[in-house]
Order: C-alpha cells, then structure tokens, then sequence
C-alpha cells in the first residue's frame, strides 16, 4: 500500500538542521521502538513533509530536505508577545523555576488553541514570550524509513487521529 490522503503512516527518521558553523546538528531520532504515527494529510506536519513521502510503501528509505519557508517559515517578530507577570502565578505565588529564561511553557490563546512559548526575559511586570516554532528559519534534513501504511479507520478520520500503537488511546 502506497502513502496517499488519510492513511496511516508508521515512520522512523532522523532529522538533522545546518547549525551557525555550516555543521549538521542532530535535532531528533525517532526509533523503532516508538515509531511517528500520523494520519497522512491529517498531521499538522509541514506539508513539504507530506508531499515528500507520498507515494512511499512500507519499507521504503527517504531522504530530503525541507527549505525554511516550505517548513516552519521565517522567523516572526510578532510571535514575541510580553505578557503580564501576574498571569504566572500559581495559589497566588511565583514559581521562580518557571520563571527562567530558555524554559518553554505550554499556554493558550485568546482562541482556545494551544501553543508553546519560551521565555526569553523576565521583568518585574512582564514575562517575554517567543512563539515561534523551534524550527523556524531552519532548513531540514530528513533521513528514514516507512515502516507501516494502512487504511485509517472511520473513527480515527472522525477524530483526525490514530488510535492505538503509537496513537491516542481514549
């Protein structure tokens, strides 16, 4: 079975991105024993990804890379927000291990969704915040193996995720 539109994909790959000196960093290995699992053109992955493993088959080797602008796009001064210090506390007191620059802390929008942010200052008042995408400016290199495609199950397209190994259980 070839990779198409809402199947299940099982994959592991090693990503690499070009680092300040012009040497390959190792970012992420995802192994064997716990595989990616994503429905494909359900993932949220850069769809660069996705296009790039269309058409694969259980077995099969990839090698690619991902330009900046096709991955997690340029670098957005708009995604630094300085937000009230007074929004960090918990039972009315400071967590000062939270509070530290590098630190990357789950949050949510005004629109319910959800994001991760890390600290990039801390002020009296403010906590500076940058939502940008790790990857962001970062041209990718992918290097793996399908392991499994199948066929998603109605529930799952239903849902717009996989159930079971390697997926949500609920």
């Amino acid at each position: 079975m070839q990779i198409s539109n809402e199947k299940v994909v099982t994959l592991v790959y090693e990503l690499t991105v070009t680092d300040a000196e012009g040497q390959k960093e190792l970012i992420e290995t995802v192994e064997q024993d716990e595989p990616m699992v994503f429905i494909h053109g359900l993932s949220g992955l850069p769809e660069a990804f996705e296009e790039k493993i269309q058409g694969l088959s259980a077995g099969d080797g990839f090698e690619f890379s991902i330009p900046a602008e096709e991955g997690y796009g340029e670098y957005d001064p708009a995604a630094v927000v300085e937000l009230p210090k007074e929004i960090f506390k918990v039972d009315g007191e400071y967590v000062e291990e939270m509070l530290e620059i590098g630190n990357v802390l789950p949050m949510t929008d005004d629109a319910g969704n959800r994001l991760n942010g890390r600290i990039i200052d801390v002020q009296d008042t403010f906590v500076r915040m940058d939502f940008n995408h790790p990857l962001v400016d970062k041209e990718m290199f992918f290097k793996g193996t399908i392991v499994a495609v199948r066929e998603a199950t109605p529930s799952e397209l239903d849902h717009g995720h996989v159930h079971g190994d390697g997926g949500v259980h609920h």
